[in-house]
This record gives structure tokens, C-alpha cells and sequence, in this order.
């Protein structure tokens, strides 16, 4: 673990084990070429995200990719996201074809050059699963966030990723469950990494979506710079404030219509009362109506 650029760059035991494992085997080249071209597809990562004024606390190197951990997780714009998450693979674009290029120019022995093209090949398209961290769980969300709320995209894309991670699991068995061979080890611990990662993620999803809160601000002060026209939310008094919270969605600046059945009058409220409400020490809970007295 080492902090380089004002980031903390560490290795996940998940690779140290496949390290070892790639040493007590003789792919001991190999292996350092792989930690190179992780190195590179996350530095491509980080380069693009600074570009946006992205703070990067921490990059963890795993065997198929890292994970960048930003300080505004939450906050940044969908586009931005993707393109960010896109930047990864783009490195093992362009280290493939130079990889390719070396070998038919015959400046690498042409067996090395088939096995870097295929190794970028692989980890490039491995990220691209819709499974989070992975860079393709991360095009998934900022997809997502353009038909549904956050909430609902936290939800979503994390089952999405369960989905994936338990199937990949299955791919690993399939050789010992339908040929009585020997199993994928390496897919089998990969896809058990990925689905206990994503459980985890789908019980933090109410931290995560409190998170999302706190970075409304920016939202706001956008909207006010920018003229952008605010997305109605029409609600009832009895409804919560959480439940109205869990209606924001990720680049919308929402006015609040209170609406009740009985009355012909209709209350407004900005987002920042009902961020307030969710943030403050009251009960989240408490019906909208509360915050008109």
C-alpha cells in the first residue's frame, strides 16, 4: 500500500493469493504482466476522472480490474460516470492492438504477443459485465439513472449484479456438474468475491442513498446557474419524507407538490427541505405535511 499523487494505491488479497499462486506455478511473468495491464486500464480511470475534478482517495488493484474510490460517489453526473468507467477498457483497446502489432512486426515473439492481446482482450470485456465495481456495473447505473430514480437504480443494478455473479459461479461448476471435470478455480473465486461484494453493497444501500443526499447541494446550485427547469414530484401530507427523498432523481432538481384529496390547495416545497428532513435528527419517517408547520 502506497500513496502516490495524493492517492492511496493498495493491492486486494484477492490478487496477492492469485500472485502466489502464479509464483508456486512458474507464471511469474505472466503475472507481472497482468498487474501492468490492471495498473494501466485503472490509471486510465483515474486520469479521465481528475479530468472532471473527480477527488480519488483510494485505487485498489484486483486481478481483473480495480476499484476507484472517489470522494463524490454519489454526486457526479451519469454522463461523467460513464465515461470515466469507459476509460478502463479503452486502455486494453489500444495495449491489445499494440501487443498484436509487436508481434506481426516481429518485435515480440509472436506466442508473448497473443498472450498480451488475449490477456487485454479478457480483461477488457470481463469489465465491461454488468456487475458491480466493474466497469460495466458502473455504465449499468448511469444508464439506469436516466429511467428511474437513484434509489430505485441502487436497487436495480445491485440485483442486476447478483444476478450476473451468482451465474458466473455456475459457469465456473458447469465442467465438474455436467463433465465430472475439474472446475474453473479462478471464475469461482472471482464470482464468489463479486456476489459477497454485492451483498454487502445491497445492505448498504440506505448509506449509499444518504450519501446521494448530501451532494444534492451541487444539484441545486447547477439548476440555479444553468436556469434548468425544476421536475415536479406531486405527493400526498401523509406520505414520508424518506419516501419522497427516494423519488429525487440524479441529475433533476425537484419542486415538491403537496396535494391533498380533500383540499383544492396545493403547497410547495424546494428538495432542500426534504434533503433537510432526511438529514436532520428527526424521524425521517414523519408524514410531509410536518414540514408546512
Amino acid at each position: 500500500m502506497i500513496k502516490w499523487k495524493g492517492i492511496l494505491w493498495s493491492v486486494h488479497p484477492l490478487f496477492v493469493i492469485i500472485m502466489l499462486g502464479s509464483v508456486m506455478t512458474g507464471y511469474f511473468a505472466e503475472l507481472i504482466t497482468l498487474f501492468l495491464l490492471v495498473l494501466v486500464h485503472e490509471i486510465g480511470h483515474v486520469i479521465v476522472a481528475r479530468g472532471y475534478g473527480w477527488t480519488i482517495k483510494e485505487v485498489k488493484l484486483l486481478p481483473f480490474g480495480g476499484v476507484v474510490e472517489v470522494e463524490e460517489a454519489g454526486g457526479v453526473p451519469a454522463k461523467e460516470e460513464a465515461i470515466v468507467a469507459i476509460a478502463g477498457p479503452l486502455q486494453n483497446v489500444w495495449m491489445g492492438l499494440a501487443a498484436w502489432g509487436c508481434g506481426q512486426l516481429g518485435i515480440w515473439d509472436l506466442a508473448w504477443a497473443e498472450y498480451v492481446w488475449k490477456a487485454n482482450l479478457m480483461i477488457g470485456l470481463f469489465n465491461l459485465l454488468p456487475i458491480h465495481p466493474l466497469d460495466g456495473g458502473k455504465l449499468l447505473q448511469a444508464a439506469l439513472s436516466y429511467t428511474v430514480n437513484y434509489y430505485k437504480m441502487l436497487i436495480w443494478s445491485t440485483r442486476v449484479s447478483l444476478f450476473f455473479s451468482v451465474l458466473m459461479i455456475i459457469v465456473s461448476l458447469l465442467p465438474w456438474l455436467v463433465y465430472k471435470d475439474g472446475i474453473q478455480l479462478n471464475l469461482l473465486i472471482v464470482g464468489i468475491f463479486l456476489v459477497m461484494t454485492n451483498w454487502t453493497y445491497y445492505r448498504n444501500v440506505p448509506y449509499l442513498f444518504y450519501r446521494f443526499l448530501m451532494y444534492r447541494e451541487r444539484i441545486t446550485l447547477q439548476a440555479l446557474r444553468l436556469g434548468h427547469i425544476a421536475s415536479p414530484i406531486i405527493v400526498s401530507g401523509k406520505q414520508s419524507i424518506i419516501s419522497v427523498a427516494r423519488l429525487f432523481q440524479r441529475e433533476r432538481y425537484h419542486l415538491i407538490y403537496m396535494v391533498e384529496s380533500h383540499s383544492k390547495e396545493v403547497r410547495v416545497l424546494p428538495e432542500q427541505k426534504i434533503v433537510e428532513g432526511c438529514l436532520s435528527e428527526n424521524n425521517p419517517n414523519r408524514a410531509v405535511s410536518e414540514l408546512f408547520s
